[in-house]
């Protein structure tokens, strides 16, 4: 028998022919891929406008740490994440979205990579998160956005919307809450906590910064957890492990009170300006129940309104489901006009 090398002849015909045929084959496949992903509503592939950036600014002495993709004359999105993560949780969102919008997400104070300072020199409220939030916007000029609030991001995000109601161009909800109906058995010793500011009470509440409450906010209510990837809560508690970080999220549990008072005006703002809105709701969620869905429909007669089959962190394992939504109602109530096609830099 000969051997592949002796019996082998090169023909640079039959080479030609082989590599015009790969290069259709690929052509083909790119065709069918960008095909599907139109299909999804996703961009068919990146671009420059996709790559996120890792950015700092200082807003009223405190660095401020946020992610940006998008071309930066593309209408805003202002990603407002919630307890215990940060910008992270839109690590996959931003660039399904950065071909048409320029997207910003923050970390406040005490989460992610945003500064943690000392609780004696500074307050770890909701009312000075929004403060900073909007503090960030307006160095970074911008004037109009849409906003995703889920859990912390609701208050923080409310209180832009009060503050600024024409900059508004609409809302996408994710397990955030507006409504007393929302707060069930989950929030029972938060409450205890509000009612009686003592030592006890708080010690009590050290329990939902361990590992096992980050690993259940991410699992449970999720039918196929394979599809959570654990790295989620390992990220999480590294940073809620930090010295010190325990005793901010105590102080954030406590102000958390001063939101429910807000609920009213927040109520009175969403029947006044109707901001085109999107809930996509992890309907198992014990932390916000659908409970607390519901209701805005009361205020929002024109709400787009989905009940997601999954837990507190939809993005984790119905990105697939959600993602069209959300480039579908954003193009239509939104737009997707820009300026001058050029990516963030």
């Amino acid at each position: 028998m000969q051997s592949f090398k002796a019996s082998y002849k090169f023909s640079p015909l039959k080479a030609g022919c082989l590599f015009l045929g790969a290069a259709l084959a690929l052509g083909a496949m790119s065709r069918e891929a960008k095909s599907a992903e139109s299909a999804r509503g996703a961009p068919a592939i990146a671009s420059a406008s996709s790559v996120t950036h890792y950015r700092t600014k200082e807003v009223d002495g405190v660095k401020i740490f946020y992610r940006e993709t998008g071309p930066k004359d593309a209408p805003v999105l202002l990603l407002l994440h919630g307890f215990p993560t940060s910008s992270h949780m839109f690590r996959n969102l931003m660039p399904a979205l950065a071909d048409r919008y320029h997207v910003i997400a923050p970390d406040y104070p005490g989460y992610g990579q945003s500064e943690s300072p000392d609780r004696a020199k500074f307050n770890y409220t909701f009312d000075r998160y929004g403060e900073l939030v909007d503090g960030l916007l307006d160095q970074l000029g911008v004037a109009k956005y849409a906003m995703y609030v889920m859990d912390y991001g609701a208050p923080v995000g409310w209180r832009l919307a009060l503050k600024h109601p024409e900059r508004i161009s609409g809302l996408i909800v994710q397990n955030g809450n507006a409504y007393n109906e929302g707060l069930k058995e989950f929030w029972d010793p938060i409450k205890a906590y509000w009612s009686d500011h003592s030592d006890a009470h708080r010690k009590a509440l050290y329990s939902l910064v361990s590992p096992e409450t980050t690993i259940f906010q991410y699992t449970d209510g999720v039918s196929d957890t394979s599809r959570v990837s654990p790295d989620n809560w390992i990220h999480d508690q590294a940073l809620l492990d930090r010295p010190g970080n325990a005793e901010i999220q105590m102080d954030l549990f406590y102000d958390y009170r001063t939101n429910v008072p807000l609920y009213p005006a927040v109520q009175a703002y969403f029947r006044k300006y109707q901001p085109p809105t999107l809930i996509v709701w992890g309907k198992n969620d014990k932390i916000f129940p659908a409970d607390g869905a519901y209701p805005y429909k009361r205020d929002l007669p024109e709400v787009e309104f989905h009940l997601i089959d999954t837990g507190h962190f939809v993005l984790e394992d119905k990105a697939d489901e959600v993602v069209p939504l959300i480039r579908d109602f954003l193009k239509r109530k939104v737009g997707t006009e820009t300026k001058r096609k050029v990516a963030v830099q």
